[in-house]
């Protein structure tokens, strides 16, 4: 029996794509291959759009409320998938099953946060602007909406905007990751079974060709992506040649500072999950560990202790801590930076390039990476690595932890530890990230705060999620009336 094959959802339909061109798809625990997916054509894409097309106008008129309805049916038709996904995200992915099971709870947090759209969406008004004239501010859906998503979150990431979408009365199209098409059409499964009207939601796997064609097609009127920087920027361009609305958020290189006055034994679990969670593969990683003054020595101690101690395995195994990277190809990209600490001078006081996994001989594992003497200037510590490879730097002051962190281009979200108010203020005052974590080393906002960053981590000006959002899909019109 075959591999399977991923279908694209478009109009309602399960639909093969014509295309024979295929990509495999992984086991990153296992390294087996486990299905393939469809490097879908510029023309399959092109459906999509006209079926959103044809759907915009009558999901358009629906009642707010009543599409939220088909939301709170979509809810529950996730929470009855809910493990279900979480086990497929794995075995695609890599994450342990809580990160994953995480993962799918705040794609739901999403979807219960669009719900308010009777409230969120809501414009304003002021009678007599001047004499017997009054005037209002309408937000006004737009027409047909895309995602182009990541690797590392395939169940999360898209439902940062397609909820948000849908209920403000787009139409909306998903281009799943191809390196994890499995998860989002578990998803879509679901998706199938809450009864949307044909056309408004669209799934279309793909590579490049899809993205491009998303990017260029006249009757998209907005794109939302997250990935890597380069990618951030190139659809940030596109879509201005075009006119399109864009969402384009890029990677990170985040700092994590923890002062001499912090508690680092109450802080050390959360400082292990920020670098080490989801295996170092996430925009809100830590990647530098900045010790600022003579709590160096201590912290170093603990959390090699607390990294050497961590389980790297399966994500389905009970006990693991850590899963593997997404890809062979990845795995030897993270490697090579760990060379390139080494040959740039830094101390490797943690090596994870040789770890084992019983029963997994040919999983894309990295072990948990720990480099000491670290200068700013080294490659690890200024280029994005995204995965387990923590960078230690000790400066002398708070301030020199600042510039540290404004000086990487990146400014995606930064952490703080201390039991200052004072230099929390100062801190949060001065970085130029968006994100702050304060005693937290994770700062991610839930559903009903904006997610993004600044820099070389954002291109765009409206954010995920949180009440931006309902801004980027829809327009405000200014309706100025005198009635004689």
């Amino acid at each position: 029996m075959g591999l399977p094959i991923m279908k694209n959802f478009v109009n309602g339909e399960w639909v093969t794509s014509e295309s024979k061109n295929l990509g495999d798809v992984w086991c990153p625990a296992t390294g087996e291959k486990i299905a393939q997916v469809p490097f879908s054509t510029a023309d399959e894409l092109d459906k999509a759009v006209q079926a959103a097309k044809a759907a915009y106008p009558e999901w358009r008129t629906t009642p707010p409320l009543t599409r939220a309805r088909y939301l709170f049916r979509l809810k529950e038709a996730f929470e009855e998938s809910f493990e279900d996904i979480a086990k497929t995200l794995v075995t695609e992915e890599g994450k342990t099953i809580d990160e994953s099971r995480g993962e799918v709870r705040r794609m739901i947090e999403n979807v219960e946060h669009a719900t308010g759209v009777t409230t969120m969406m809501t414009g304003y008004c002021l009678e007599d602007i001047a004499q017997d004239i009054d005037c209002t501010a309408e937000r006004q859906p737009m027409g047909v909406f895309g995602c182009i998503a990541p690797f590392n979150f395939p169940a999360m990431v898209p439902w940062w905007f397609l909820p948000y979408a849908l209920v403000t009365g787009n139409t909306y199209i998903v281009k799943p990751s191809e390196q994890v098409p499995m998860t989002q059409t578990r998803i879509f499964e679901a998706v199938d079974e809450a009864g949307f009207p044909p056309g408004v939601v669209s799934m279309v796997h793909g590579s490049r060709d899809v993205v491009n064609a998303m990017l260029h097609h006249p009757d998209i009127k907005g794109v939302s992506f997250v990935g890597q920087t380069a990618t951030a920027r190139y659809i940030y361009q596109e879509c201005g040649k075009t006119g399109k609305r864009v969402q384009a958020l890029g990677g990170a290189k985040n700092a994590v500072v923890v002062m001499p006055d912090a508690n680092i034994d109450k802080g050390l679990p959360s400082l292990i999950t920020s670098f080490y969670g989801c295996a170092g593969e996430r925009c809100l990683s830590g990647s530098m560990l900045v010790s600022v003054g003579d709590v160096h020595n201590e912290l170093r101690d603990k959390f090699v202790a607390a990294a050497k101690a961590m389980k790297v395995g399966n994500g389905l195994d009970s006990g693991t801590g850590m899963g593997p990277v997404i890809s062979r190809a990845h795995k030897e990209r993270v490697l090579g930076y760990i060379e390139k600490g080494i040959a740039e001078g830094a101390k490797l006081l943690l090596d994870g390039r040789n770890v084992t996994v019983e029963g997994h001989p040919n999983g894309f594992y990295v072990g948990p990476t720990v480099f000491e003497n670290v200068t700013p200037d080294m490659t690890i510590a200024k280029e994005e690595i995204f995965g387990p490879v923590v960078a230690m730097i000790n400066v002398k002051t708070l301030d020199e932890a600042i510039n540290l962190i404004n000086t990487r281009g990146f400014a995606n979200a930064s952490c703080l530890y201390t039991g200052s108010g004072k230099v929390v203020r100062d801190f949060k005052y001065q970085v130029k990230p968006s994100m702050i974590g304060i005693n937290i080393g994770i700062a991610a906002p839930m559903a009903f705060f904006p997610f993004g960053g600044a820099g070389e981590s954002l291109f765009g000006d409206l954010k995920g999620h949180g009440r931006e959002v309902f801004q980027f899909f829809t327009d405000t019109k200014v309706v100025i009336t005198r009635w004689f």
